[in-house]
């Protein structure tokens, strides 16, 4: 029995949704892409999918057994992948995007070493603020500042991304260190692209409207705001760990944060057929960030 090729075609149509789209990707029948699900669902003794006649959803045990199935084909496709890279060198021209401020910060002062160990690879870096569509716009991989959870792309977290709440020293002199979350809607806010914060508090979610009289769509013109004492910002320390470091920033509401789930992602269309430039620059980045990036260190967090 075709235990893999079942867990195959399982994950096909819960990504599809559809048998029919399920069976044209596989270039199977319909009939034949249910009796393979029946016949997996027969075998592990629970339903996986509720059927409609007009569409699929997972059941409850179905959602766990899908997650831990795409963890099983991801890593089959990785040792397939790591069997056919060989010794090969990586070569070729690298087409990265990366949003400004981190690109600039964190990607290119550490671009030398990565080049001198891979003298046959161009790395040609786009920085923007924007989610550029990498498939369309033909980009190798993307790194990306957010949460990730439900992208169509293979995302690999590189790093964690910290974000709190902060200001100058000359603003908290002036306008007070705010003692509730409450209390933000009395103070001046940067607004940085988003008219509210989503942050996680010691009661759970909370959100903060952000209305203050400086809106931007430039993380560093938010930095440099920030620095000059116009108000509060959400920033993330690889931003501004450094002036947290110094007393040029300090922290306010320290238990109020953005959720874990918002990571720096190396984010790239396949695992299958992974060039290798693209699997040794985003196997540099996670060794270079790692689960405790350098911007954090020193920071109580």
């Amino acid at each position: 029995m075709d235990r893999f090729g079942d867990l195959d075609v399982f994950a096909h149509v819960v990504t599809a949704k559809s048998m029919s789209a399920a069976g044209r990707e596989l270039k199977l029948s319909p009939a034949v892409i249910s009796k393979r699900i029946r016949r997996l669902e027969e075998r592990l003794g629970v339903r996986l999918l509720q059927r409609t006649t007009r569409q699929l959803s997972l059941t409850e045990a179905g959602q766990g057994f899908y997650e831990r199935v795409v963890s099983i084909l991801s890593s089959i496709e990785d040792a397939e992948a790591w069997v056919a890279s060989g010794a090969g060198q990586a070569r070729g021209t690298l087409r990265v995007s990366a949003p400004t401020s981190f690109g600039r910060l964190h990607i290119a002062p550490h671009l030398k070493p990565f080049l001198d160990a891979n003298p046959m690879v161009t790395v040609d870096l786009i920085l923007s603020d924007s989610f550029v569509d990498i498939i369309a716009e033909g980009f190798d991989l993307a790194v990306r500042i957010a949460d990730l959870q439900d992208s169509s792309l293979v995302a690999k977290r590189l790093a964690p991304n910290h974000r709190v709440l902060c200001a100058a020293p000359d603003y908290v002199a002036a306008r007070g260190v705010p003692a509730s979350i409450e209390e933000l809607s009395h103070h001046t806010l940067i607004a940085h692209n988003a008219d509210q914060w989503r942050l996680d508090g010691p009661s759970g979610p909370v959100g903060v409207r952000v209305n203050g009289p400086l809106r931007t769509n430039s993380s560093e013109v938010v930095r440099e705001a920030l620095l000059a004492g116009v108000g509060i910002a959400l920033r993330s320390t690889w931003d501004v760990g450094p002036e947290l470091k110094t007393g040029q920033l300090v922290r306010v509401l320290p238990d109020y944060a953005v959720g874990k789930r918002v990571a720096v992602y190396a984010v790239y269309p396949s695992r299958r057929h992974m060039e290798q430039k693209v699997r040794v620059f985003v196997d540099y980045l996670a060794e270079l960030y790692g689960a405790t990036p350098y911007w954090d260190a020193g920071l109580d967090l």
